[in-house]
C-alpha cells in the first residue's frame, strides 16, 4: 500500500511515524513547501526501521509527481490555528490551499481515498469535492473521529471503564456545533445512566461533558500550540479500516444525499469503512433534542460552506 501524506507538520508528520510501524504499507511519500524540514522528518524516520518489525517502507519526500498511484493520500496542509482563532476563521484561506491540493493529488492519483485533516475539516472536504472528480466514498474528512475519542475518554473517566468497552459518537461538526446522541452510547451495553444507577455511579452530568468535550482540543492548543498526538491516531484508525477492509463504524465527513433528510452537505454521521474508504452510511432515529442539535450543526455548516 502507498499512502501519500500532504504537510508535514505536526499532525502530518506524527502520522508517518505511525504509518512507518504498519506492516501493510510499502511506501510513504511525504509533501511539504518546506521540502528541507520534510526530508529531515523522512531521514529521521528511516533511523527507526532497524527496529520496526514491518516491511521496511519506501521513505519518499517529493513533490506531487512522486504520489503518483498512491492508495491513499491524508491532507493536512494549510493555515493552522493561532491563539484566539476558531477552526470556523480558517474557511476562506484555506479554501484556497486546498482547491489547488486536491486538483494535483487528483492528477496523479485520481483512484485514490483521499483523508482531509485540514479544518475547518468537514467544509473543506465538501470544497475540494467540487473541485474535482472523486466520488463521496472515496473522498472524506475526519469528521469527528477525534472528537469521539475524546468524549469517550472523558466518559470512561467517570464510569471507570476502559474506553474500548464504550460505545458513542459525538456526531455533525468537528466545531462548536458538534452533538452527542446519548440515546446511541452504551456503556458495556447498558444505557448510560442505567449502567450508573446499577452500579453506584452518579449520573452523567451531560452538558458538561459535552462542554468538556468541546473544549479539549483548545486546552491542549492553548499549552502546547497544536493538537497533534489524538487527531494523527484518528487518521492512522481510519487507513487501517481502509487497507483491512474491517467494515468498522467510525464517525466520518461524508456528503450527504438525502441521509438524515440533509442534501449536498458534508457532516459528520456513522459510516461503515472498509475497502475503497466509506461503504456505507448507517442511519440512526435521534430523539427529538438530538434531532435539533444536528440541525444546529447543518446550519452552522452551511454558513460556513457560503463563506468558502
Amino acid at each position: 500500500m502507498k499512502v501519500s501524506v500532504i504537510g508535514m507538520g505536526a499532525v502530518g508528520t506524527e502520522i508517518v511515524g505511525l504509518l512507518v510501524h504498519m506492516s501493510e504499507v510499502t511506501e510513504i511519500v511525504a509533501v511539504d513547501k518546506l521540502r528541507e524540514r520534510a526530508e529531515a522528518e523522512i531521514w529521521d524516520f528511516s533511523h527507526t526501521t532497524p527496529f520496526t518489525y514491518a516491511k521496511n517502507p519506501r521513505l519518499v519526500v517529493g513533490e506531487y509527481a512522486e504520489t503518483a498511484d498512491s492508495d491513499i493520500v491524508v491532507i493536512t496542509a494549510g493555515a493552522q490555528l493561532q491563539q484566539g482563532q476558531t477552526r470556523d476563521d480558517l474557511v476562506r484561506v484555506n479554501s484556497r490551499i486546498l482547491q489547488d491540493i486536491i486538483g494535483r493529488v487528483e492528477r496523479h492519483s485520481p483512484g485514490a481515498v483521499v483523508i482531509n485533516v485540514t479544518n475547518p475539516v468537514d467544509v473543506m472536504t465538501q470544497v475540494m469535492l467540487r473541485a474535482s472528480g472523486y466520488p463521496r466514498e472515496r473522498l472524506l474528512s475526519a469528521g469527528t473521529l477525534i472528537d469521539t475519542a475524546r468524549f469517550l475518554r472523558i466518559l470512561a473517566e467517570h464510569v471507570k471503564i476502559d474506553p474500548k468497552n464504550l460505545y458513542g459518537y459525538m456526531l455533525g461538526d468537528h466545531g462548536a456545533t458538534g452533538f452527542i446522541p446519548w440515546s446511541l452510547c452504551r456503556v458495556c451495553g447498558a444505557e448510560v445512566d442505567t449502567f450508573c444507577r446499577l452500579n453506584g455511579l452518579p449520573p452523567v452530568d451531560r452538558e458538561d461533558i459535552r462542554r468538556r468535550t468541546l473544549e479539549a482540543g483548545f486546552r491542549i492548543f492553548e499549552r502546547k500550540g497544536n493538537t497533534n498526538h489524538g487527531i494523527a491516531a484518528s487518521v492512522f484508525r481510519i487507513i487501517r479500516a481502509i487497507e483491512c477492509n474491517e467494515q468498522s463504524i467510525l464517525p466520518l465527513g461524508v456528503l450527504l444525499q438525502g441521509e438524515y433528510g440533509v442534501a449536498d452537505l458534508v457532516m459528520s454521521v456513522p459510516c461503515v469503512v472498509g475497502r475503497g474508504g466509506v461503504q456505507r452510511i448507517l442511519h440512526h432515529e435521534f430523539t427529538p433534542e438530538e434531532d435539533t442539535q444536528f440541525r444546529a450543526s447543518e446550519q452552522h455548516l452551511r454558513h460556513l460552506l457560503a463563506l468558502a
